[in-house]
């Protein structure tokens, strides 16, 4: 198995963070079996594109909240690290209270 468990959304509360507010956040690495999604379907031209990291972040978004670490966002990078069969991910991290 690739992620810890599959989900379809956000459990968390609303954080409120704007993009410049996660690149504030340094980034860290995420076993993939230590995420939860929160999307259960991926655009494929997304996880194929030679460039995907052009109109976004670098890095994903994990929000950590309850014991868990939910993957909000990245979840094309997260499945092309699986697919290369690497076990971990650089992502930004941010701790909801």
């Amino acid at each position: 198995m690739i992620f810890k468990r599959v989900g379809a959304s956000r459990p968390y509360p609303v954080h409120g963070l704007e993009p410049r507010d996660w690149a504030a956040i340094p980034p860290r690495t995420v076993r993939l079996d230590q995420l939860v999604t929160t999307k259960d379907t991926l655009q494929l031209s997304s996880l194929l594109d030679e460039d995907s990291t052009y109109y976004g972040d670098l890095f994903a978004h994990v929000v950590a909240w309850k014991g868990d670490l939910y993957l909000e966002d990245g979840l094309h990078r997260a499945l092309r690290a699986a697919l290369h069969q690497r076990q971990v991910l650089h992502a930004r991290v941010h701790e909801v209270s």
